[in-house]
């Protein structure tokens, strides 16, 4: 009979999750069922998709009230992954850079899903406009030939902590917990990326502490100091800057005119930072603004540095377009934060896939859960051809395989 792809039972055992064997088989099967769905990632069409004869409640019970901790599985995906990224480094010239990257993302579900734990009207500058969502901040690793989602913190109102009686943590401080919590040796160089959402004094200290570098976007509102006067961003671009203040800078096939300055930006001290306009200077255009915290980098570096950022933007759209990772209709918020976590194996398990398979030729995630289902239907195609030489029953070849002639 077709089982459960081969390479995924490797991956998990290589991983030494802390499941007990049932727990690890309805794991395998979800696991299956999100690479290999070609639609909405339900239980149901999980469980139709991999044809398991596992019953469709157990399943369900797994995520909901099962007893295993998705925070220790989160840790042994963390720690497998950081031995990848160990072992990347060492076929790489420039083996100590590591890019950190932090972004938050959100789980659009309709207003009338009201039963769902936790949803609430969150506003998601993706959408530009509050949305009754879940919300995750999240962490992305970029190293060598290596692009994975690395780590998640779910984010809740502070007016829904009360309510749960729990905590409040700003989305600032979940960013910094995800800073503190990746671990590195001592002579790997790490630049943590943000958009400009996140570019505050609080989580760039926490990235200093860390022995981080910061590359970040801000807004044209912080204050700047040339010469020692205090002067909005917006408005030395508009009134003071000229066409020969400029440089002219090219990034792949990107050309901007760039203006430097270096000191103290708001209250942040001591940063190089970047006013950059593309296509072209004007002062009635807004700048395209970074900042940077290594002032031993050039400025083509700097950009070229920020533009690994859009990876975790492109890390969002897998999940949500290939793996259905806001597609969940549990109710329990406890199986949906499991269900992220599984999301998150898979991530992994498809970029340690498409590393081994790159050997041959290049890949996306994309290629790999294409060549997966076509190596799953293969299998299938063979098996029926072999019950046809055993000249077993069709009707029994299709009951196996759960299906309907």
């Amino acid at each position: 009979m077709v089982t459960v792809y081969s390479h995924i039972v490797n991956f998990i055992l290589l991983l030494q999750l802390s499941l007990s064997k049932p727990q690890r088989n309805h794991l395998l099967s979800i696991m299956h069922g999100i690479v290999l769905c070609d639609g909405r990632k339900t239980i149901t069409a999980m469980r139709r998709q991999t044809k398991t004869n596992r019953d469709l409640s157990c399943m369900t019970r797994f995520l909901s009230e099962s007893p295993w901790n998705h925070h220790t599985i989160n840790r042994q995906r963390r720690r497998f992954l950081q031995q990848l990224v160990r072992r990347e480094q060492k076929k790489c010239p420039d083996k100590q850079l590591v890019f950190l990257l932090v972004d938050d993302t959100g789980c659009m579900k309709n207003a009338t899903t009201r039963k769902m734990e936790r949803l609430d009207f969150h506003f998601l500058h993706a959408e530009g406009k509050t949305v009754w969502s879940h919300v995750l901040v999240t962490s992305h690793v970029v190293t060598g030939n290596i692009s994975a989602a690395y780590d998640f913190r779910p984010y809740f109102r502070e007016e829904a902590c009360t309510e749960l009686g729990i905590g409040f943590k700003s989305k600032i401080d979940l960013a910094i917990e995800l800073v503190q919590d990746f671990d590195v040796s001592d002579d790997e160089r790490v630049y943590v990326l943000f958009d400009s959402w996140y570019a505050s004094k609080k989580l760039i200290d926490a990235c200093n502490a860390k022995g981080f570098h910061v590359i970040a976007a801000f807004k044209t509102n912080r204050m700047m100091y040339p010469a020692g006067i205090q002067v909005k961003v917006s408005d030395f671009a508009q009134q003071y800057i000229r066409h020969t203040d400029l440089r002219s800078v090219t990034v792949g096939d990107h050309r901007y005119r760039v203006y430097e300055y270096e000191g103290q930006l708001s209250d942040i001290e001591n940063v190089e930072v970047l006013l950059c306009w593309e296509d072209g200077f004007s002062p009635e255009k807004t700048p395209f603004c970074i900042l940077c915290t290594d002032g031993a980098l050039d400025v083509v570096t700097i950009l070229r540095h920020y533009l690994v950022r859009w990876n975790i933007e492109t890390g969002y759209r897998y999940f949500k377009d290939l793996l259905g990772f806001d597609q969940y209709q549990m109710q329990s918020y406890q199986a949906i934060e499991r269900f992220w976590t599984i999301q998150y194996l898979v991530y992994a398990y498809l970029e340690f896939q498409r590393l081994q398979w790159t050997k041959e030729d290049a890949m996306t995630l994309g290629d790999v859960v294409r060549r997966i289902r076509n190596e799953y239907l293969g299998n299938i195609v063979c098996y029926v051809y072999q019950q046809a030489l055993e000249n077993r029953p069709l009707l029994k070849v299709l009951n196996t395989l759960h299906l309907i002639a």
